[in-house]
């Protein structure tokens, strides 16, 4: 059964969360304080997290920060009732997937989920390949270049995928939000080429002068080798 982490701390809200997932057939956790969100996300298998932003112990920019710093893929829907696109920005620049802004109706939190879910399983059967002196290891969500290995995000993981499919061909700024966040997600230039980064240093010997993952500029990506 899928499993998801809803963490929330109005009880209300709360309690309609875990009914409404209940019912679409899905096996709810809750937990209102983002300290025990974090240990229960990382000490728990979960096919996706419902993340409300303002939380007592830690905020959800908190969590989804930590939770990636521990390698955590699990997929992240941040839940705000803040509507500036600052905020928003910021949460997916800290590790979410996708947002939803409070209040929201039961059938878009419904196809969030689920597209959500798609995202994080669609694809996964990619093997493993290799980008220069670096091993793409699909099955494992990781990176391994030098001895080491790097674990993906899943921001990470599906734009890699992205890239790996359309080798050698350029993939605008739009297309890359469209495969990694999904369509009719705004997600702004920057987090998109702070994602970009975060690849370049796991993927090349020199992030700074990148020889794969490159810009082309006023276009977009290109993945050669």
């Amino acid at each position: 059964m899928t499993r998801i982490l809803v963490v929330e701390d109005e009880p209300a809200i709360a309690q309609a969360l875990e009914d409404d997932l209940t019912l679409e057939g899905y096996q709810v956790v809750v937990v209102r304080d983002g300290r025990v969100a974090v240990k229960t996300a990382l000490e728990e298998p979960f096919d996706a997290i419902l993340l409300d932003i303002m939380l007592p112990g830690k905020d959800g920019f908190e969590v989804c920060r930590e939770l990636r710093r521990h390698g955590s893929r699990t997929p992240i829907l941040m839940l705000t009732a803040r509507t500036q696109e600052s905020d928003k920005v910021l949460g997916l620049e800290t590790g979410a997937d996708d947002y939803v802004t409070k209040p929201f109706g039961v059938r878009e939190l419904r196809a969030r989920v689920a597209a959500l879910l798609r995202r994080s399983q669609g694809g996964a059967a990619l093997p493993t390949v290799r980008i220069g002196e670096a091993e793409v290891d699909f099955s494992r969500g990781e990176i391994r270049r030098g001895g080491s290995a790097a674990p993906l995000t899943p921001i990470e993981f599906r734009l890699l995928q992205a890239f790996v499919r359309a080798r050698g061909r350029i993939l605008t700024r739009e297309q890359l939000v469209s495969d990694a966040w999904g369509p009719n997600t705004f997600v702004s230039d920057r987090v998109v080429d702070n994602h970009i980064g975060s690849l370049r240093k796991k993927l090349e010997p020199d992030a700074a002068e990148p020889r794969h993952l490159k810009n082309v500029r006023g276009l977009g990506y290109r993945l050669d080798g």
